[in-house]
C-alpha cells in the first residue's frame, strides 16, 4: 500500500488541508491541541523533503504567514550558539553516538529545544508551523517527547510534523521499524483513506 504513487497522492492533499479555515481555527478538534502528523515510510525521505520545499514555495507565494523549520538544523544552531558544535563532533569521534546522546541530554533536552523553537518561530504571529527533519535529529529528538514539550509553548497555533515512521493514532513508531509504545494524541493530517480529520 505504501508505494511512491500512494505517497504522492497523500502529499498532494497537504496544501488543501493547510489552507482549510477549519484547520487554521482548530475547528472540530473537541478543544484538543491542533497538533497534526503526516507519517510516511522513512525510505521516501528524499521525496518528502522535495515536497516540503515545493509546499513551502507555494505557501509563500500565497502569502500565508507560517514557519517551516528543520529540526536537525535547530539542534545545530543550539549547539553552535553555545560553542558546543565542534566539541560535539570531537566527542562523537571519541565515544560514539550512544554515549554522545547521553552527553547532550542536558543541552538538548526536549524542553530546551521546544523553547528555542518557540523563540525563533514566535507562534503567536503565525497561522501555522511546519516541522520536518526529525529523522536526521533522532534519537536526540523523539517525536512524542518534542510534541509534548511544544504543547506548553505553541499556544493555539496549529503545528504539522512530518514523521518518518508510522502513527497508529495513538502510538508513534519511528521509521516503522523501532518497536515502541510512544503514546501521543495528535491528528493525522492525511489519513490512509485520504479523508480529512476535520469535521464537515
Amino acid at each position: 500500500m505504501h508505494n511512491l504513487t500512494y505517497l504522492h497522492n497523500r502529499l498532494d492533499l497537504i496544501l488543501k488541508r493547510l489552507e482549510d479555515p477549519r484547520f487554521l481555527r482548530n475547528d472540530g478538534l473537541g478543544n484538543e491541541i491542533g497538533f497534526w502528523l503526516f507519517d510516511y515510510p522513512a525510505e521516501y525521505e528524499i521525496q518528502v523533503r522535495q515536497h516540503v520545499a515545493l509546499l513551502t514555495d507555494k505557501l509563500q507565494k500565497r502569502n500565508r504567514q507560517f514557519v517551516c523549520m528543520n529540526i536537525f538544523q535547530v539542534l545545530v544552531e543550539m549547539l553552535a550558539s553555545r560553542n558546543l558544535l565542534e566539541r560535539t563532533f570531537e566527542r562523537e569521534r571519541q565515544v560514539g553516538a550512544d554515549a554522545l546522546r547521553k552527553t547532550l541530554a542536558g543541552p538538548l533536552s526536549q524542553d530546551k529545544v521546544a523553547r528555542y523553537m518557540a523563540d525563533q518561530i514566535k507562534p503567536e504571529n503565525q497561522e501555522f508551523v511546519i516541522l520536518w527533519g526529525l529523522g536526521s535529529a533522532w534519537p536526540l529528538v523523539r517525536g512524542h517527547e518534542l510534541l509534548s514539550a511544544l504543547q506548553d509553548v505553541m499556544g493555539k497555533t496549529p503545528l504539522l510534523l512530518f514523521y518518518p515512521g508510522t502513527y497508529s493514532g495513538q502510538d508513534l513508531h519511528p521509521f516503522g521499524l523501532v518497536e515502541s509504545r510512544n503514546y501521543y494524541r495528535a491528528f493525522k493530517l492525511v489519513p490512509e483513506d485520504g479523508k480529512t480529520t476535520l469535521s464537515a
